[in-house]
């Protein structure tokens, strides 16, 4: 969903990429500085109930996400070290945010259905770790794990659009439904994940193919 507009978006990012490269800005900087803004955003305005204008500006860096990498293509410095620099830093957004959404309903213990709304987001900060993680050790085991239901731009368009709209009088059950739905999601990619590499590693699976 998200990453195929994030796809559309990099053919419009090369203009500003190119600016970059001729200001001498590298793509880690453009890296650590999305993930400096997006983390600052997340925890200063989602907790102190500055939704709407969190999930707007949040939505709009995420956007940019793809642009160090079209300025590293650009400039000759894509490999390894970006992209481990750049899935790294992601998973410090991506728990910003849901850390920022999470400290809304413990902070705001008056809001409808905070309990169950703070454990929903709670269980999709901890989950949305393990789902890349499991990707991650299976491929270095030498097994792929790219499956599953719940990708991270998928998940923080899903969690952001809800949490913006609730200051404009969207019920925040609706929210906590949402997020209830996402954890299952990403319990699901993760249970998917774990099987994919169980039928690839298991025990016998290679000899008897053999």
């Amino acid at each position: 969903m998200f990453s195929r507009l994030r796809s559309t978006m990099q053919a419009l990012f090369t203009p500003m990429a190119k600016g970059l490269m001729r200001l001498g800005v590298s793509p880690d900087a453009v890296t650590i500085a999305g993930t400096v803004v997006v983390t600052g955003l997340a925890l200063g305005l989602l907790p102190t109930g500055h939704l709407f204008l969190g999930a707007l500006l949040i939505g709009v860096f995420a956007l940019f996400d793809s642009l160090d990498g079209v300025l590293a293509r650009l400039s000759g410095r894509s490999g390894p070290w970006g992209a481990f620099l750049d899935s790294t830093l992601d998973r410090i957004s991506d728990g910003a945010v849901f850390a920022g959404i999470t400290l809304w309903f413990v902070l705001h213990p008056d809001v409808a259905h905070q309990r169950w709304g703070a454990a929903a987001a709670l269980a999709c900060l901890v989950l949305g770790g393990v789902v890349p993680y499991a990707r991650a050790r299976a491929e270095s085991v030498g097994a792929d794990a790219h499956v599953g239901i719940a990708e991270r731009s998928d998940r923080l368009v899903i969690a952001l659009v809800p949490t913006g709209f609730v200051p404009l009088g969207l019920p925040v059950v609706v929210l906590v439904v949402v997020l209830t739905l996402l954890a299952l999601a990403s319990l699901v990619t993760v249970a998917q994940r774990v099987a994919a590499v169980h039928r690839q590693l298991a025990p016998g699976r290679k000899a008897a193919r053999g």
